[in-house]
């Protein structure tokens, strides 16, 4: 374009009665305008940019729909251009609200919250990344779309305190669940709440469109969410994050003695250590000497602080005798045949003249412990 461009043309441009050749000529002009393939000197460049901000005020918005279109991803664009377009109607704005990277956080916030912003709230959702501030801003603003479209994205920031407000601002929203339930990774804790909620509307259907018996019900939907919470237990997590789940579990009265066991029974110490250290109310390294205290006294001692079941004790004190003995690799029918062994441990004490085990015991602990293989 060097040699063509003058300030002739700024006055001939505004000058056309026709919106489509303002509207060709803006986007011809505003495809050679990025440095990044270099068609202009730096004086046309100039007067580039003074046509496009009389642009941004044209009447006709097929010329600033043109104009956004061809300057949305341009990165050196003077900000009061990019952020006139991103104030404008949605057919201008939204191209550039989604890509460009002109736009600071304070004006995207600022979009947010103005008046008649939904489909910019969505769009702005969407963006390849998405800071920490946008989200919470965009959290606050009690879009549905836009929340789903924020938690689907994999380049939106969103801390563990944002996605605590997801889940109880939009508790009721399917379409939120299903795009947190999609997201790739998810702190333990935020996934245990996903899971709760989504089945405690499980077991609110089974009653109502089947007709189960809601003891039955119950029982359905607790084995399957304590199925799905032990899933989540990750060898590589962080001592801190493991922590934060049994805490939430805890608080909302989900540590369960049975849960406890079914983590037991896919070989999860470190989840059995931090449950008693929490129940016990004991610092988890005073938990740990005394789960692994030479013989069961100290295994005994912190049991029955943190109020566990007498029945479990048995099968408790054989699988953490067991895991000590041996690796749970966690293979293939890997948690059938650990189930197994601790059977066979309470089998033999039962034998034991010395053992005070009773036959209804060992009854109870068999049928527990095949239930929670399952």
């Amino acid at each position: 374009m060097t040699g063509i461009l003058s300030q002739d043309d700024v006055t001939r441009l505004m000058a056309d009665p026709s919106p489509s050749v303002r509207a060709e000529t803006t986007s011809k002009i505003a495809s050679q305008y990025d440095r990044k393939h270099p068609r202009m000197t730096d004086a046309e460049r100039k007067i580039a940019e003074e046509i496009f901000r009389k642009l941004t005020q044209d009447a006709e918005i097929r010329v600033r729909e043109a104009l956004a279109a061809n300057l949305k991803t341009t990165s050196d664009l003077p900000h009061d251009i990019a952020l006139t377009l991103a104030k404008d109607v949605d057919s201008v704005a939204l191209p550039v609200l989604k890509y460009s990277e002109v736009l600071t956080d304070d004006d995207l916030i600022s979009i947010l919250r103005s008046e008649d912003a939904s489909a910019k709230q969505v769009v702005i959702a969407q963006r390849e990344n998405v800071s920490g501030a946008v989200a919470e801003a965009l959290i606050d603003t009690g879009n549905e779309i836009a929340v789903a479209r924020l938690v689907a994205n994999e380049g939106a920031d969103l801390s563990e305190r944002a996605l605590d407000r997801v889940l109880s601002d939009y508790e009721d929203s399917e379409a939120v669940s299903d795009s947190l339930a999609r997201r790739p990774s998810l702190p333990a804790a935020i996934t245990e709440q996903l899971v709760a909620a989504m089945t405690e509307k499980l077991q609110g259907y089974l009653v109502s469109k089947h007709e189960l018996a809601p003891d039955a019900a119950s029982n359905l939907i607790l084995q399957t969410r304590e199925r799905a919470t032990v899933s989540l237990l990750n060898r590589e997590s962080s001592g801190k994050e493991l922590e934060e789940l049994v805490y939430q579990l805890h608080v909302n009265g989900r540590l369960t003695p049975s849960l406890i066991m079914r983590a037991l029974c896919v070989g999860d110490l470190s989840f059995f250590e931090t449950a008693m250290a929490r129940l016990a109310n004991v610092p988890l390294k005073n938990a740990r000497l005394l789960i692994h205290d030479e013989g069961d006294l100290g295994l005994r001692s912190i049991y029955e602080k943190a109020k566990m079941p007498a029945r479990l004790l048995t099968a408790v004190c054989a699988a953490v005798s067991i895991l000590e003995e041996e690796d749970y690799d966690g293979g293939r029918n890997d948690r059938e045949r650990f189930v197994s062994r601790i059977i066979e441990r309470l089998l033999t004490q039962f034998e034991d003249p010395a053992s005070t085990m009773t036959k209804d015991d060992i009854d109870y602990l068999m049928a527990k412990l095949h239930q929670l293989a399952a």
